[in-house]
C-alpha cells in the first residue's frame, strides 16, 4: 500500500534522570532530505540516527527535532570526584591539627580546582542513550502510521478520481464516431460544391479517398486506446509498494499528453469540453500524486 509523505510522529519519555520529546514532521519533496534539531552534545549520535530514518523513508523533507531536559548532572558526564575532595580536606585537617590551628575548608577553592571535576560530555551516557534510541524508533513508529493512513485516503481519493477519468475518456469514445460521420458530410459536401462551382467532374472513388484522408487526421482512436493504457497503469501502480509517487506521476504526465491531443485533434466542441473536465481532473490526481512516495 502506497504511503504519504507527509505525516506525524511523536514520542514522549519520562524517567527519574531525564526527559525527553521527539517530534518528527515531513512533507513531500522530491528527494529525502533530513533535517535535524537536536542538542549539541548529542552531535556524535546524529550520524547513527540519521541512519535509522532513511530506513523508513525514500522521499520527503523530514525534519527532526528533540527535546531534551536531564534532571541528573552526572548524566551530562561531568561529575565532581568527592572521594578524592573528602581525603583533601582530611589530609589538611591532619595538618591544621599539627600545627595546632583551627582549619576551615574554603569550597569555593575546592570546587575551582580542575582535578576534582572529569568531563565525559563527548560521550553521553549509556542509559541516555539508549533511551533516546527507545524514544526515536517510537517517534518513527508513529510517523509511519501517520502516513499510512493518510497513504490510504490518498489512495481512496484517487481511486476514485480514476473512475471519474475512466468514464469522461469512454464519453469522448462515445462521440468520436457521431464526430468523424459530421466531418465526412461536411468534408464531402466542400469538396462537391466547390467541384461544382468550377465544373470539373470528380469520381466517386477519388472523392472517398480524399475524404478519409481528411477525416483519418481526426480519428483519435489510437490516442483514445493508448489513453485507455495509461489508465489501467495508474490503476495497477497505485496498488505497487516500491517507487508509487515517481511511477504515478509520470503516468499522469503521459496522460495528459494523450488527452490533448485529442482534444487538438477531434476539433469538436463536445470532445474540447469533455477534454476540458478531464485535464481538471488529471491536475487534481496530479496534485495528489505528489504527495506519495
Amino acid at each position: 500500500m502506497p504511503v504519504s509523505m507527509t505525516g506525524f510522529g511523536r514520542s514522549e519519555t519520562n524517567a527519574h534522570a531525564w526527559t525527553h520529546v521527539w517530534e518528527i514532521k515531513s512533507v513531500n519533496g522530491r528527494f529525502l532530505d533530513v533535517k535535524w534539531r537536536i542538542p549539541g552534545s548529542l552531535r556524535s549520535l546524529e550520524n547513527g540516527w540519521e541512519r535509522v530514518v532513511r530506513t523508513y523513508a525514500s522521499r520527503g523533507r523530514v525534519d527532526v527535532s528533540l527535546n531534551l531536559e536531564v534532571l541528573d548532572a552526572e548524566v551530562l558526564g561531568v561529575s565532581f570526584n568527592e572521594t578524592m575532595a573528602t581525603a583533601m580536606i582530611r589530609q589538611m585537617e591532619k595538618l591544621a591539627e599539627r600545627r595546632q590551628e583551627i582549619f576551615n575548608p574554603d569550597y569555593n577553592r575546592l570546587l575551582a580546582m580542575p582535578s576534582l571535576w572529569r568531563d565525559n560530555s563527548n560521550e553521553p551516557d549509556p542509559g541516555l542513550t539508549e533511551s533516546l534510541n527507545k524514544g526515536l524508533e517510537a517517534a518513527l513508529a508513529d510517523w509511519v502510521n501517520a502516513r499510512a493512513r493518510e497513504g490510504e485516503a490518498l489512495v481512496a481519493d484517487l481511486t476514485a478520481r480514476f473512475a471519474t477519468l475512466r468514464g469522461l475518456a469512454d464519453k469522448v469514445r462515445e462521440r468520436v464516431p457521431d464526430i468523424l460521420e459530421a466531418k465526412k458530410a461536411g468534408l464531402r459536401q466542400r469538396i462537391t460544391d466547390m467541384l461544382d462551382s468550377a465544373n470539373v467532374e470528380f469520381s466517386e472513388d477519388r472523392m472517398l479517398q480524399e475524404v478519409a484522408y481528411l477525416t483519418d487526421k481526426l480519428d483519435v482512436s489510437e490516442e483514445l486506446t493508448r489513453l485507455d493504457a495509461h489508465l489501467d497503469r495508474l490503476a495497477e501502480v497505485l496498488a505497487d509498494k516500491d517507487d508509487v509517487g515517481k511511477k504515478l506521476d509520470f503516468l499522469v504526465q503521459e496522460t495528459f499528453r494523450e488527452i490533448n491531443t485529442c482534444g487538438n485533434k477531434a476539433q469538436d466542441t463536445e470532445v474540447s469540453r469533455l477534454v476540458v473536465d478531464f485535464k481538471a481532473e488529471l491536475e487534481r490526481c496530479r496534485e495528489q500524486v505528489q504527495n506519495i512516495e
